[in-house]
């Protein structure tokens, strides 16, 4: 694998952990997601064994909001940043890792995700009982750490189950991610993104 296609994988990796940062922050103030976007999310936690990095999210044009938060975020533009995906995006990469020092815990997690993968060939992976399972896998793994995602919103969403259950080493090289985004956001239909290795 040559340099461009480490730097895209890199940058589509990041990309599916702010897209699940973007789609908690839709739904912690609206209430509602896209069911195709939950559905790339709950796909990459089911894909723990991938060949290649899309295999992770399906097509590379599931990333699309994730991509446009890491341009807006990192790109040396004046436009607002959006803080909150920002800190969930820190938070999830603090999570993982936290996580790989703790085997016992990846044990109980690979056991339960592969418990709701089951379940989610039989209901589909967005099922609301899909998504309690994963809720719940979470409960008894992740947040058992010291360390809580604070998510903000609107106390209405917030509350409601359905939508409970549902360190950046950026500074260098922030401008080549950007670069990357924007080349791999550019060419999203095209044979060369959507086959990285």
């Amino acid at each position: 694998m040559d340099n461009l296609d480490q730097r895209l994988n890199r940058t589509l990796a990041l990309a599916g952990v702010f897209q699940a940062a973007f789609l908690v922050k839709q739904l912690a103030w609206k209430g509602i997601i896209n069911n195709e976007d939950l559905s790339t999310c709950v796909h990459s936690v089911f894909e723990t064994n991938p060949a290649k990095v899309m295999d992770v999210y399906g097509e590379t044009r599931n990333l699309t909001n994730g991509l446009q938060a890491l341009i807006n975020l990192f790109s040396d533009s004046k436009s607002t940043k959006d803080q909150e995906i920002a800190r969930y995006t820190l938070s999830l990469l603090h999570l993982e890792r936290l996580l790989i020092k703790k085997p016992a815990i990846i044990s109980i997690l690979q056991r339960g995700v592969e418990r709701a993968k089951s379940q989610a060939n039989h209901f589909g992976p967005t099922h609301e009982n899909v998504i309690a399972n994963l809720a719940s896998v979470y409960t008894d793994t992740l947040s058992t750490f010291k360390f809580r995602i604070h998510v903000s919103g609107e106390s209405t969403y917030l509350s409601n189950n359905n939508t409970i259950n549902s360190r950046l080493q950026l500074v260098f090289g922030k401008k080549a991610l950007v670069q990357d985004a924007k080349y791999i956001l550019e060419n999203i239909n095209t044979k060369v993104t959507a086959e990285v290795d």
